[in-house]
This record gives structure tokens, sequence and C-alpha cells, in this order.
């Protein structure tokens, strides 16, 4: 590839939270986002366990990558790695929450393992493998997307909680409203475009 530019890595941490967010720019990690946020709580605890995931296994692919893939010259198979990866780790997170957070557990039920295949997550390293980031960009890249995902994911439960009690007209019900919140979130997140942006 090219020379590409060195970006800071705290320019891509805030931009992938604002302006790059892997669910209102890059539209990833669309199914947990739309599927449990009708309930804040809920909503956030899956927010924390995709920004934990999501921060470690960038790490853990960023190693694998690096040392593994591409010294055995095996870049072809680094979907199925880093699939392999993020589902590792999702089976330890779940097996720590059921342990130690009983209640979030239940309640995020079926869709924990579903981050398994969130293709937010395996975004994340792919986007760090085909920008060529570092250690330290992956590192801030990977924490930033997940704590995107997550405040976007909370604002959509937020805002969803204090409509539950308003009379909508039947086509905005369910599915139109949600994709009406959404695009005025992402409209609101467009205005720190001149501040932070990657590419």
């Amino acid at each position: 590839m090219g020379e590409s530019i060195y970006i800071n890595p705290l320019v891509i941490f805030f931009a992938s939270i604002l302006t790059s967010n892997m669910v209102l720019a890059n539209f990833l990690g669309m199914c947990s986002y739309i599927s449990v946020s009708n309930e804040y709580k809920t909503a956030s605890g899956l927010g924390k366990a995709v920004t934990f995931v999501m921060a470690v296994t960038t790490v853990m692919n960023f190693a694998v990558y690096k040392f593994i893939i591409i010294p055995l010259g095996l870049e072809y198979l680094r979907y199925i790695v880093f699939i392999l990866v993020i589902a590792a780790s999702v089976q330890v997170i779940e097996m720590v929450m059921d342990r130690y957070f009983e209640g979030l557990y239940i309640k995020l039920g079926i869709f924990l393992p579903l981050i398994t295949v969130n293709c937010a997550i395996l975004g994340i390293s792919l986007f760090m493998v085909i920008r060529e980031y570092d250690f330290i960009q992956a590192l801030f890249f990977g924490l930033g997307s997940g704590l995107g995902f997550w405040l976007a994911i909370s604002a959509l439960a937020a805002i969803k909680e204090k409509m539950a009690k308003s009379k909508l007209p039947k086509g905005l019900e369910g599915p139109g409203i949600t994709f009406i919140i959404t695009g005025i979130i992402a409209m609101a997140f467009i205005g720190f475009s001149g501040i932070f942006q990657i590419q």
C-alpha cells in the first residue's frame, strides 16, 4: 500500500466515538443496536460488554496479525482467525457475567452470544489492518469504537424509554421511530466532523 499519514491515537480515539462511529457512520452492529435498545439499563450493559470485547479483541487481533499471521504468510486466514479470537473473548465474558452479574446476564439473554457475530467487532479488526495502525493506534481505535457503540445504544435506549408512554402514529411504532431517532443522533454527531475525522 502507499505511504499513509500518521494519525495521532487521540484523534483516532475521539473520531471513532463521534464522527466515525461504527453504528452511526458505518452502519455496523445495527442488529444488536436495534434489538437491545428498548431499556436503558440493558442497552448500557450490552454497550459495556461490547466496549470491553472491542478493546480486548482489537489488541489481541493486532498481536496475532503482526506476530503470527504476517510472519507465516497466512494473511488469507485473517477473517477466520479474527472471528476465533472474538468468539473466545465473548465466551470468557459470558462466563464472568453469568458468575458475577447474573441479572444483566439474564436480561441480555440471546444477545450476549450474538456479540460474537456482531459485524462491528470484526469490522474494527479489519479496519485496523486496512488502515495499517500501530499498536497504540489500534488500542485507541478499539476502545473508542466500543465507547462510540455504548454511547449510541445508550442514547437510543434513553430516548426510547422517555417515549414509551407517548402515543405515536401507527406507522412510526417499532422500527420506524428507531430509525428516525438514529438518523437524528447521527446528524448530531456529524457536527463534530470538522474536529475529528479519520478515513
